[in-house]
């Protein structure tokens, strides 16, 4: 079987950015290897320079795969929230890996809706949350939902519970982190002092002399960094402040609890259907209710604290990659 994942972004299988791949553009990478475990052909199409072998894929241009589709032949495409490269392709089966909503005045409007009408591919949404959100006017030919999955290098044999008192922001949506930062101003940082908050993929927002400022109250921007540097900060970290404002799954979330990391959320969106209070999150209503939440936490026993955290390191199991493909292969089949 002939399988194309296309991805429209900026990167290809050798690329030294890797490490720091966004969420989408990791799940079709991840994915592809995996399905290359049960198919000797698989194309991963990207906005890359010129085609690449290695033992396994390859990958491949997307303008090229456009511009010269007699070349090529699929039995399969699926694609992430493009539906254009169907277009190209009429005899294969097509499946619409949607990771974002995609709103239907918006779609019009970029011409991303007539792919779809003309195509009718089978759509896979990331949550309920998600295919929920979706207008039932896009008529695809079927709905279904597969959880997103944890990345190989975020799998961890044996969770660690030794924990410092850092709580860690790693959404890059800004949306929520003000407050964030003022609750922690005036209401943790004055009752610990030992207590740090680091900030990934955020660190435009303020001048150096505000930037200085919050490092006097334990607050530290890192801007972003390699899923190693973040895997590393979780595994030693206390919680992770992830309110759930504008998310269809939310990677980060299950990542942290793959470290054994707790989520402190409001569970808005689709947090609501991920966050179990008291397992694997410590869910609040509102930025008063989430600093009682994360002063609780810095006065759990090590017992309570231990406990937290394992919970937190089992829900992650079942969205293992190895246990997810099998969603996959029976779409796909």
């Amino acid at each position: 079987m002939n399988i194309l994942i296309n991805c429209p972004s900026n990167f290809n299988i050798n690329s030294k950015k890797n490490e720091k791949l966004g969420g989408v553009e990791s799940l079709n990478y991840d994915l592809a290897y995996e399905l290359s475990k049960f198919s000797k052909s698989i194309t991963l199409g990207t906005n890359c320079k010129k085609t690449i072998y290695d033992k396994k894929l390859k990958n491949i241009p997307i303008q090229e795969l456009k511009k010269n589709c007699n070349n090529y032949n699929f039995d399969v495409i699926l694609s992430s929230n493009d539906a254009s490269i169907f277009n190209f392709y009429k005899n294969c089966k097509k499946i619409l890996w949607l990771h974002n909503k995609l709103q239907l005045e918006k779609a019009i409007r970029k011409n991303k809706i007539i792919p779809i009408i003309r195509n009718r591919p089978n759509a896979v949404f990331v949550s309920k949350y998600l295919e929920n959100e979706t207008s039932k006017l896009y008529f695809f030919n079927k709905r279904t939902v597969i959880s997103n999955f944890l990345s190989p290098k975020f799998i961890i044999k044996k969770n660690t519970h030794k924990r410092n008192s850092i709580f860690v922001w790693s959404v890059k949506r800004e949306k929520g982190l003000n407050e964030t930062i003022e609750m922690w101003i005036n209401k943790i940082n004055p009752s610990y002092k030992a207590a740090k908050l680091y900030i990934f993929g955020v660190n435009k927002l303020f001048n150096k002399d505000k930037v200085n400022f919050f490092k006097s109250k334990n607050i530290f921007f890192f801007g972003r960094v390699s899923k190693l540097k973040l895997k590393n900060v979780y595994r030693k970290s206390l919680g992770m402040i992830c309110l759930g404002y504008d998310e269809t799954f939310c990677l980060n979330a299950l990542e942290a609890n793959a470290c054994g990391l707790p989520i402190l959320t409001f569970a808005h969106t689709a947090l609501k259907d991920f966050a179990k209070n008291n397992y694997n999150s410590l869910i609040a209503k509102n930025f008063d209710e989430l600093s009682l939440k994360i002063l609780l936490l810095l006065n759990y026993n090590k017992i309570q604290i231990q406990n937290l955290s394992q919970k937190s390191f089992n829900h992650s199991k079942k969205f293992h990659l190895n246990k997810i493909i099998n969603n996959w292969l029976k779409i796909i089949r």
